[in-house]
């Protein structure tokens, strides 16, 4: 049978319209790469933890399928593998990092030690915007804020983060007498610290993290936690106040609300600036699904991870509004931590 040239046409175009529409260049790019998750702390502790438990199951849901391998990157509060996402790694979607929730707080304070600019990474979501809590140990007898009040505490911190800012705040508005012993690596440096008695608690931690990596320690009550910071109290922490509710005047309290505004960031994840918008929305598709993953929220369930997460829009808006915050407010929350605190020797014990 003789074809036609118009036939043979619409043949070819039909056939490229087809191959058109199976083609994904998202798919295309992603397949055989892998994505370097860089974590800013060390092994063991809270933002490690979920880190790893999302790299492990969110590449089956990005296009191409590329392998995700985690890359520990700790150092000045998660400024480091911070940073080195924004000004080194490749812009095209093969970088994830997840470093402090405090950072656009702290951009907005103007802190110079940040080299990059907050509300230009772009946010792929957060698995839990659990509350994070203010820890004492258990030979301390301090039990409440109060008691915080009456004797000399110390608390182990890893920078100019939320495990000093906290204190500090602590101390300028609420009367405390927290002495902040910054310089630890990481979460799991600090606990050790406690165990060892070099220092009497921990600045920060996030709650659900103490419960999936130390719940000996709650079931045996060898830590006591006296405040919670977030917008609404834990359910399972129904008696510890939050840190606004203990402001004792209107002007106080919005600056403890300033300071509990990034814990919504939780554990974030981003990628770098500039990634093509295509992969960029592929990234957070695979990051919501990953959520909804019956593998994902199994392991998650037998590690007593809890999942609440945030999705990368929501988070994307959550930084800007912080880092648009009213000057008079920021300004006065900074001036209270920039207090200076004392730095650990790398050979010394914390407590004198």
């Amino acid at each position: 049978m003789k074809t036609t040239k118009p036939a043979l046409l619409a043949a070819c175009a039909l056939l490229l319209a087809s191959t058109s529409l199976r083609a994904d260049p998202v798919a295309d790019f992603y397949k055989g790469k892998t994505v370097t998750f860089y974590i800013g702390y060390t092994p063991g502790g809270g933002y490690d933890t979920y880190a790893r438990l999302v790299a492990r199951h969110m590449n089956r849901h990005i296009p191409g399928k590329p392998a995700i391998i985690a890359k520990n990157t700790p150092g000045a509060g998660g400024r480091i593998a911070a940073a080195y996402v924004y000004n080194i790694a490749p812009k095209d979607g093969t970088a994830l990092c997840t470093s402090d929730q405090s950072l656009a707080l702290q951009q907005t304070f103007g802190d110079k030690s940040i080299r990059f600019d907050t509300n230009k990474f772009i946010y792929i979501g957060n698995p839990n915007a659990g509350n994070n809590v203010v820890t004492v140990w258990h030979t301390t007898g301090i039990k409440s804020v109060d008691d915080a009040k009456k004797k000399t505490i110390v608390m182990g911190a890893t920078g100019n983060n939320t495990s000093a800012h906290y204190p500090l705040v602590m101390n300028a508005l609420l009367g405390t007498k927290f002495r902040v012993l910054a310089g630890y690596r990481g979460g799991s440096h600090i606990n050790l610290a406690m165990e060892k008695g070099e220092v009497d608690g921990r600045g920060s931690n996030n709650w659900v993290s103490w419960k999936s990596t130390k719940p000996s320690w709650l079931t045996d009550k060898k830590i006591n936690i006296i405040a919670q910071i977030g917008t609404r109290r834990e359910k399972d922490l129904p008696d510890v106040p939050l840190l606004a509710e203990l402001a004792t005047n209107p002007e106080d309290r919005k600056i403890m609300e300033l300071l509990s505004a990034p814990v919504a960031i939780g554990r974030p994840i981003f990628t770098t600036p500039n990634v093509p918008a295509d992969r960029v929305a592929a990234l957070r598709a695979a990051f919501d699904m990953t959520m909804k993953d019956a593998a994902f929220l199994d392991e998650a369930k037998r590690a007593n991870l809890e999942i609440d997460p945030v999705s990368g829009i929501e988070m994307q808006k959550i930084v800007a509004g912080i880092v648009a915050a009213p000057k008079e407010v920021s300004s006065k929350l900074l001036k209270i931590i920039q207090t200076e605190v004392e730095r650990k020797p790398a050979d010394s014990k914390g407590k004198k």
